[in-house]
């Protein structure tokens, strides 16, 4: 199956006729965030996009884990850098969610870019603010060239320095700037960081601003919008990609109308 494309996606969300659905590190609401598990059961489930995070090992492999210590999702300790990806595969990132999980891995990411691809899945990819960021968008970049999935992919992150440099290194690739906030001028936050696309806290998505957005040749997507009601508000304001926990609930308020 071909990948797709980011520019094929916001077509999508024209023929479909709503926004589009991306499955926030998976289906975490359901499985554990940032695994196979998580993103197979997303897959499952409908979504148009899968979101992740990426650090690096201590041997320089990029791995989708969303905090850098491993405490909260895995049996490890410390520093998630200070190990090599051995040491990290040998971590049970399942367990912690629920003991039908046990054995989960931490996968890399070239693991998943490789399975989405087959699944004509894009992918999202968040750089996390940390002393190493510079490194680990380098690294990302020789990844996704070596694989030849720079359109399958988006890059985003709270700092904005990040798709600002990726969009001079490689204009074609798809970039968005995180936020929570509300921006005096969020076209104008995007076009000074080079960025593609909007994702705001759906708490500070509004209209207008999406209108502005669009009128500027910018998409905008939201997250995480997890209860109905706040899953209803972000489709009323006409965003054209929601990020969720639950995909399967914004399906569900999808077919309701």
């Amino acid at each position: 199956m071909p990948s797709m494309a980011f520019s094929d996606l916001m077509r999508l969300k024209e023929q479909l006729g709503r926004p589009l659905i991306m499955g926030h590190r998976g289906a975490m609401g359901h499985a554990p965030e940032n695994t196979m598990a998580s993103f197979q059961l997303a897959q499952r489930m409908g979504v148009e996009a899968i979101e992740l995070d990426v650090h690096l090992s201590r041997d320089g492999v990029l791995v989708v884990h969303h905090d850098e210590t491993l405490e909260r999702t895995t049996n490890g300790q410390g520093e998630l850098s200070a190990l090599t990806l051995a040491q990290l595969q040998e971590l049970d990132a399942g367990r912690h969610f629920s003991s039908e999980f046990a054995g989960e891995r931490i996968p890399t990411l070239e693991e998943v870019l490789v399975w989405a691809r087959g699944h004509a899945l894009p992918v999202v990819i968040e750089f996390k603010r940390n002393l190493n960021v510079k490194a680990i968008v380098q690294a990302a970049i020789a990844l996704v060239e070596r694989l030849e999935a720079g359109d399958n992919v988006a890059f985003i992150s709270f700092d904005h320095f990040v798709p600002a440099g990726l969009k001079q290194a490689r204009p074609d690739w798809c970039t968005g700037v995180l936020y929570a906030g509300r921006p005096i001028d969020s076209v104008e936050l995007a076009h000074k960081a080079g960025a593609d696309g909007l994702l705001p806290n759906f708490y500070f998505v509004e209209k207008d601003m999406v209108e502005a957005a669009h009128a500027a040749g910018k998409w905008v997507g939201c997250w995480a919008p997890n209860t109905p009601r706040e899953m209803a508000y972000a489709l009323s304001q006409d965003v054209d990609m929601i990020g969720t926990n639950f995909p399967d609930r914004l399906h569900d308020l999808l077919k309701q109308g």
